[in-house]
């Protein structure tokens, strides 16, 4: 046995900055799990040996542990292994805040260890959405927040990342590529440059008008590169996450085959002025949204050696993702008979303004993961994984679940469940039970499979039919994706019905999630099932009582209406409570920025709505629901002082209703 301890020393002849940034790992899991020690001093080395890239080799013996490699990936992932199996420190053990239990020593049996054979070459994630980060800042350091981001992906078997979005995306990859790891980029930002839109602003983006431009930013983000390991992202889309053609007003692009042709002719220039630069460079191109129904098509043709990346629809399926009202569900399964390398963009995180999850986990089940992954694998899809992993925190468990997939795994929910809780959870069977009951309590609002909402589905559509009802609409343009062209008070009832079909499930496993937690010691992995739970349960109470005020509003029941909209806005205003009391120790502060879903707003706008009520239900001078509800019923209709104190707010009004139940 090699006797692992405090004082064992870490040698290495590869004396690169991502070995050095994987030997201050080692050495921190070292202090984590080991006691100060005074035994015979030995030594794990970093040993250069010619192999396959990443490729390891890990040979101990009773004086020492000694890990092959011939490259800075190989070299972390044989340290990694090494942690994670003897020092047991997990791949998540940062954002799971994992428990550590001081041991004198180790021991590691004499033999021999290869390193796996991976199922897919580029394993990777994209920080998108990643706006918690931009506020939560570990330590109070930027860095040090995405160092800890990195290594996770690390830790678990990653190689690549598109290491944040826009702005973010440019500060990090310096730091992405110091630590080892591969670069690659947004799919609407080509080569990784700066977008157009911000390098001029007063000009119309338009490339045909300014090829030279375009090309010269492409050059620069070509130049800021070449010294890192970068799959060079081909692509052209609009100055946001949408089509170029949406603001064209020419009429240029009007076919498909025009679209088709115009994105041909720039990647071929992409092409050429990363050859100029880039010895043998690795090219990939997102066939995303509205660029994979070109591909189908067949008006869009590529060079067969660049990766086609092809991308889930947001809910974890392989099919084209819903925009707006366009929801076409082509397939975009990897191809058997493609010629060339292919990929998968795969979101268990997403943002669209519609129905997804950005600080909930995906609604989509383990066991419907990992089939649609392994059809990938099955379909020739092994050469490129990108994972929209957002802010990580929220999504450690289907992201734990993928990188087992990524491993050459199959997994389910109930392996995966009780494997995760058994890292993070202290292995409690009640606990694991809330994982896999999750997908099944959410609400579903459509016909298909992957149709299950995150919370997203009351934020952002409450807020919707609230400016609606401000701005005295007769419908929602932007919810008819969910429920067609109905007036608003069908739309309103079609939202809530689909929460009614829900809560009594979700309210069951809120239930059971606090059950679970009395029966073990407070973890990470409790508090992120329990959060997340609290988080659809209030969402659906929210919609339920947006609802019934709306029908109140409409009978003319403007007291009760009122109340109502005051109760859906301390539904939301109790799932951000809920939401911040889950931030414990270094992640304290961790959800401060959550603008998205955006919880806060939410129950503003409802409060707005309130205040509408208000005026259609109190008098011109607001002072009759003021008699009605703070003066004793002796004081109502004496009016020698038409008020007694300031005029309340309509939040005290609703305060004031609530308590005296005068509504």
């Amino acid at each position: 046995m090699f006797i692992w301890h405090s004082g064992t020393k870490i040698t290495t002849e590869r004396e690169t900055k991502p070995v050095q940034h994987a030997v201050e790992m080692f050495r921190r899991d070292m202090r984590h799990t080991l006691k100060e020690s005074r035994m015979e001093s030995n030594q794990i080395c970093l040993a250069e040996e010619e192999m396959a890239e990443e490729a390891y080799r890990i040979e101990e013996t009773r004086t020492e542990i000694r890990i092959y490699a011939g490259s800075d990936l190989g070299c972390i992932y044989g340290l990694l292994y090494l942690s994670e199996h003897y020092l047991g420190v997990k791949p998540f053990w940062f954002w799971m805040r994992q428990r550590f239990i001081l041991r004198e020593s180790v021991e590691v049996p004499e033999g021999r260890i290869h390193s796996p054979q991976w199922a897919v070459r580029f394993r990777g994630w994209f920080f998108n959405d990643e706006v918690l980060f931009m506020k939560w800042h570990l330590g109070g350091d930027h860095d040090s927040t995405w160092r800890m981001a990195f290594e996770a992906l690390l830790r678990c078997g990653g190689n690549i990342t598109i290491p944040g979005t826009d702005h973010e995306s440019r500060r990090n990859r310096q730091l992405a590529s110091d630590m080892g790891l591969w670069i690659t980029h947004h799919h609407a930002e080509p080569l990784g440059a700066e977008m157009f839109a911000r390098a001029y602003p007063d000009l119309p983006t338009d490339y045909l008008t300014y090829p030279d431009l375009f090309s010269g930013l492409w050059r620069q983000a070509v130049r800021e590169q070449k010294e890192m390991r970068v799959v060079w992202n081909l692509c052209f889309r609009g100055q946001g996450d949408c089509p170029f053609w949406d603001s064209d007003t020419s009429g240029r692009f009007d076919t498909p085959e025009k679209r088709g042709r115009m994105i041909e002719e720039v990647i071929r220039v992409q092409q050429d002025i990363v050859r100029e630069a880039i010895p043998d460079p690795v090219f990939c191109t997102n066939l995303y949204g509205e660029v994979m129904e070109l591909y189908e098509a067949g008006c869009l043709q590529l060079d067969p050696q660049i990766i086609k990346v092809r991308a889930d629809n947001g809910f974890g399926r392989m099919v084209t993702r819903r925009r707006d009202q366009h929801c076409e569900r082509v397939n975009s399964m990897p191809d058997p008979a493609e010629k060339g390398p292919q990929g998968i963009y795969y979101h268990v995180s997403f943002y669209d303004l519609q129905a997804a999850n950005h600080i909930t986990m995906l609604p989509n089940s383990v066991d419907f993961v990992n089939r649609e992954l392994q059809q990938v694998l099955q379909n020739g899809g092994r050469d490129f994984w990108i994972i929209n992993c957002s802010n990580v925190k929220p999504h450690v468990y289907m992201l734990d679940a993928i990188r087992k997939i990524w491993l050459g795994e199959t997994v389910s929910d109930a392996s995966h469940s009780e494997a995760f809780v058994q890292a993070y959870g202290d292995g409690n069977e009640a606990l694991a039970r809330c994982y896999r009951a999750y997908p099944k309590a959410v609400a579903s609002y459509g016909p298909h499979e992957d149709d299950h909402a995150g919370e997203q589905l009351y934020t952002e559509n409450l807020r919707i039919l609230a400016h609606e009802i401000l701005v005295g609409a007769d419908r929602a343009g932007a919810m008819e994706w969910l429920t067609g062209s109905k007036p608003l008070a069908e739309q309103i009832a079609h939202l809530a019905g689909i929460c009614a079909e829900a809560e009594p499930r979700m309210r069951r496993l809120a239930a059971d999630c606090i059950q679970a937690g009395l029966d073990t010691e407070e973890t990470e992995c409790l508090h992120l099932i329990q959060t997340q739970t609290r988080l659809h349960l209030y969402g659906m109470e929210g919609v339920r009582h947006f609802a019934a005020g709306y029908r109140a509003l409409m009978e003319k029941e403007y007291k009760k209406a009122f109340v109502e909209m005051g109760d859906c806005a301390v539904c939301f205003q109790q799932a951000e409570a809920a939401l911040r009391s889950s931030e414990r120790g270094e992640f304290v502060g961790f959800y401060e920025n959550e603008c998205l879903a955006d919880l806060r707003h939410t129950a503003y706008m409802a409060c707005k709505v309130m205040g509408y009520i208000r005026e259609w239900g109190d008098n011109i001078r607001h002072d009759e629901w003021y008699r009605d509800t703070m003066m004793a019923p002796e004081d109502r209709d004496v009016r020698l002082l038409l008020v007694w104190d300031h005029h309340p707010t309509d939040w005290e009004l609703y305060e004031a209703m609530k308590t005296s139940k005068t509504f």
